[in-house]
């Protein structure tokens, strides 16, 4: 379920200056570390590629839908997720598995009775979901 909002000229503006800002932010660090610690193409190269590995995996389906509900909600069930969601049961308990494996969420369990279960972003989980924010942001503008 795939919903787009358009946002407030206002609120446009705003994010696309702290956008620019960071963007030159890691550019003027990325420009320091490789003059700094003599980094060749090659190991950067590798580096980079560590970090696609993540946003490939970040950006496949339903992986970001379940980590932008997540920091909606703050903290959310299975079953409040699925109907958020409208996804079915095998995919999102696959993917909060992964996503869990990959230290994006934890997963808390509440012995009860009854017994229940709430998913939470971590900190890695809460960076990953505002670094894509931008990147979907202008990939549905343009």
């Amino acid at each position: 379920m795939s919903i787009k909002r358009p946002l407030s000229a206002e609120f446009r503006k705003i994010v696309e200056a702290r956008l620019d800002q960071t963007l030159r932010g890691a550019e003027d660090t990325l420009n320091q570390i490789m003059q700094q610690k003599e980094i060749k193409p090659k190991k950067l190269k590798e580096e980079l590629k560590n970090l696609e590995e993540n946003f490939n995996f970040v950006f496949q389906k339903w992986s970001l839908e379940i980590l932008y509900t997540l920091l909606l909600k703050n903290k959310a069930g299975f079953g409040e997720i699925k109907k958020i969601l409208e996804v079915n049961s095998r995919t999102l308990s696959d993917k909060l598995k992964m996503l869990s494996k990959h230290c994006y969420i934890t997963r808390n369990v509440d012995a009860g009775p009854p017994l229940r279960v709430k998913y939470e972003l971590t900190k890695k989980g809460k960076d990953i979901v505002l670094l894509a924010l931008p990147l979907l942001y202008y990939s549905s503008s343009t």
